[in-house]
């Protein structure tokens, strides 16, 4: 009896430890928060114990804890953020982390000593800020290793290794930036939701889209690009989402930057920074001031820049962001040209009086605000209070001057003021982390457009004739936009991810004001002057839907594929603009329809990156200009701005790079890059208002675009080659390849070479290059209104020289 109570105490003893031991023991699993997959290879230490391990490949842990109640880990991993978390134990616990990469503020001689040739240019993680990106084609340029004439924001270097960009090459200093992809007119950038650190700086985002203000390239950490699958998060544009990721300051309390360029054609650039972080604030703040003339007489420009952002860490939990930025620039614009002229002297002008001001000045204040690792609130206020104005003569090109005679002076003034607020969480699904992001966007916006006659001089002067009575319109255009949308990226697998999503959209336009119809004789005199009024309010509310697909079988391949719809709200340019070049049809409706992509991207030891995609556009009451005689009994012809039917526009789109020493040798020193950036793409009118139009060729969409580049990299000397080859394009849907008055008619195909080099000594950058190599002569536009009409001639051969400290 005593031997068998000895054993029975024995095995009960035995049973009870072993329960005690796995009912404490503590599991886990380790996610890196960018891509939302599992991260091997952390250190994870038991405080206050000699236990300590690593991740295994799925991220997964485990510790046997013996002690009841809490435990105390701390997770680290180079390049990662070291995380502290207390966990309380209770049987069969499982805890997931979260951890972020680190974003090192490396100085560009570290960056320049790699010697890769793939460093500026990235992709989008799976998951940033509170923004999901699974599933779609993004693209993100790196710009402090960018070797470029970053002084005049030479668009065509800055973006070459962004395939299918239509760029329009029509001012010589880089103000106004024009992109556009995929048959979308780059006007402006008017099809791209244009962004400065995830808030709006276009006019108005629904009822004038277009950019007047264009942040300098010098100031800019990285460019984001999204194509049309942008739509739900962002925005309804076709083109996408384009932002600018400004500095934001160095780790240090302060670092000073100061780089002066000069150039071709009395080319001056200076721009000045300071940043840093002391305590719980990080700041940063720039000074640009530029002026020069541009290859053309009568193309002077005089421009200045300021722009502050102050970061205030309130807590562990919450920080604060406050952003301004103010631009002013005057720009005198030489007018366009008649194909005969172009072929005759591209540098010839017969506009001298035409003027260009800009007053542009943008504010934001945003908050992030993280409950947990898993959730992360972020709410941004952001606002515009600017203007523009336009003073010339806007009648067609002739082969005669441009006759005294009173100019035209259009003044907008945009007065916007949005939120958007994003809640972005994180939560398993047995063992698996899953990912969701919820928002909303309240936006209102208000834009006062005037238009009548200036004065017959030849200055810049920005006065109304008759203020109180103007010969052509007054217009107020109200607006307002209530959005929500949802996401949510499902990983049903390490490899597979599906991401659906939709966005409810609330838009209404409105105009009130008046245009004026007046009658004159052939001497000037007035024999009619009417006011005609007019008051519009359209609203209309739809719903828009997306689906991603994503697998990565490894780093160096992933599949993705996105489907998602677009919409295109009528702007205040299509029911209100006086123009002797052009008309609007009164009955003209919004644009929809769909954007679909599929596509392989991967990276290869550092070696070798690539994207290669193929897309499906549908457009449905696409917009356009067309020809219509008016004026009875005489006729004249001018642009039409209605309806054209349907279309439908696919392509492909490819961008590789390799560094090809690297294959042959590892070595951090020396790199030899070599990129190639096209697409090839064919857009045709489906179902049109007109037959005539049946399966012609849309507008803007050259079959072919491409740019390639070469490199040498040795420590600090960089040297850089690039070739852009555009194929030709047509501006009209009638296709016709000329017009007498250069309005409409085909932009021929056109190369241009550019070469850039960069040394770097310590605290100091030398930059040196030249544009157009060959001096060839092309254009890239053709302008019905501003700063034409007629051929926009791109500009010749150029250089510049920087230098650059960095203290």
């Amino acid at each position: 009896m005593f031997r068998f109570c000895i054993l029975f105490l024995f095995v009960s003893f035995v049973a009870y430890s072993q329960e005690s031991e796995q009912r404490w023991i503590l599991k886990g699993q380790v996610i890196q928060t960018s891509n939302n997959s599992p991260l091997s290879g952390v250190r994870i230490h038991l405080k206050h114990s000699k236990k300590h391990q690593k991740s295994d490949e799925k991220g997964l842990f485990a510790f046997e804890a013996f002690d009841v109640g809490n435990a105390e880990l701390v997770f680290y991993k180079e390049g990662f953020g070291t995380i502290h978390q207390k966990i309380a134990i209770s049987k069969d616990t499982f805890v997931v982390v979260y951890m972020d990469s680190l974003r090192y503020e490396l100085s560009e001689v570290q960056v320049e000593t790699q010697g890769t040739g793939v460093s500026d240019m990235e992709k989008l993680k799976t998951v940033e800020g509170t923004a999901i990106y699974e599933g779609k084609k993004t693209e993100v340029i790196v710009m402090k290793n960018m070797n470029a004439n970053l002084a005049s924001n030479n668009a065509r270097q800055v973006f070459a290794k962004v395939p299918g960009l239509n760029i329009w090459e029509s001012d010589c200093a880089g103000i106004q930036l024009g992109i556009g992809a995929r048959g979308l007119s780059p006007n402006r950038t008017a099809n791209f939701n244009t962004r400065q650190n995830g808030y709006d700086i276009s006019a108005d985002a629904l009822g004038y889209p277009e950019s007047y203000y264009t942040p300098p390239m010098e100031s800019i950490d990285r460019i984001e690009v999204v194509r049309g699958a942008a739509s739900l998060q962002y925005g309804t544009q076709f083109g996408g989402l384009l932002n600018f990721k400004m500095k934001d300051g160095a780790a240090k309390p302060i670092e000073v930057v100061s780089r002066q360029t000069l150039g071709a054609y009395k080319f001056f650039n200076s721009y000045n920074s300071v940043g840093g972080t002391k305590g719980k604030f990080k700041y940063y703040a720039f000074y640009q001031h530029k002026q020069g003339d541009c290859w053309r007489p009568y193309s002077s420009f005089n421009l200045d820049m300021g722009y502050g952002t102050v970061t205030y860490q309130a807590t562990e939990k919450l920080s604060i962001k406050a952003d301004f930025t103010r631009m002013t620039y005057l720009s005198q614009m030489a007018g366009g040209l008649t194909d005969k002229q172009f072929n005759t002297d591209p540098t010839q002008v017969n506009r001298k009086r035409n003027w260009f001001r800009v007053n542009w000045n943008l504010f934001a204040l945003s908050a992030d605000y993280k409950f947990s690792a898993r959730t992360h609130l972020n709410t941004r206020f952001f606002g515009i209070y600017s203007g523009r104005d336009a003073l010339g003569n806007l009648s067609r090109i002739t082969n005669q001057d441009d006759p005294k005679i009173n100019r035209n002076l259009l003044v907008d003034t945009y007065f916007n003021l949005g939120n958007e607020t994003r809640l972005l969480h994180r939560y398993m699904i047995g063992k698996r982390s899953q990912v969701f992001v919820v928002g909303f966007r309240l936006y209102r916006g208000q834009t006062i457009r005037k238009q009548g006659q200036g004065s017959a001089g030849d200055k810049p002067e920005f006065q109304y004739l008759n203020p109180d009575s103007l010969e052509n319109s007054d217009f107020t255009f109200p607006g307002v936009n209530y959005s929500a949308f949802a996401e949510h990226a499902f990983f049903l697998s390490e490899k597979l991810s599906i991401t659906p999503g939709v966005r409810f959209e609330y838009i209404n336009t409105q105009s009130k004001g008046y245009y004026a119809n007046r009658v004159t004789d052939g001497a000037g005199n007035v024999l009619k002057n009417e006011q005609i009024k007019e008051t519009r309010n359209q609203g209309r509310h739809f719903l828009l839907f997306g689906l991603g697909l994503g697998y990565k079988y490894k780093e160096f391949l992933e599949i993705y594929a996105n489907a998602s719809q677009n919409y295109r709200a009528i702007t205040f340019s299509d029911i209100g603009v006086v123009n002797p070049n052009f008309a609007v049809d009164p009955n003209i409706k919004d644009e929809n329809g769909y954007t679909i992509d599929l596509g392989a991207r991967g990276t290869f030891k550092n070696i070798l990156q690539y994207d290669f995609s193929v897309y499906y556009m549908r457009y449905n009451n696409r917009i356009g200009e067309i020809g219509k005689a008016v004026g009875a009994p005489t006729y004249s012809s001018i642009r039409y701005r209605t309806n054209i039917g349907e279309s439908r526009t696919y392509g492909l789109e490819s961008f590789f790079e390799i560094d090809v020493w690297k294959i042959i040798r590892k070595d951090p020193k020396f790199g030899t890059p070599v990129f190639a950036s096209f697409s090839i793409n064919d857009a045709r009118y489906t179902n049109t208002i007109n037959k005539a139009f049946q399966n012609r060729k849309v507008e803007l969409v050259p079959s072919f675009l491409s740019r390639y580049g070469a490199g040498i990299k040795y420590n600090q000397i960089q040297i850089n080659y690039q070739f852009s080859y555009i194929g030709e394009q047509l501006t009209d849907p009638t296709n016709a390849t000329k017009d007498p008055y250069a309005v409409f008619g085909l932009i021929p195909e056109y190369y241009v070479m550019d070469i850039s080099a960069k040394y770097i000594y310590k605290f100091a950058t030398l930059e040196t290059g030249i544009n157009n190599l060959d001096d060839n002569l092309y254009f890239t536009r053709r302008a019905s209104g501003y700063p034409g009409p007629g051929i926009i001639p791109s500009s010749g051969r150029t250089w510049y020289l920087t230098l650059g400290v960095k203290f």
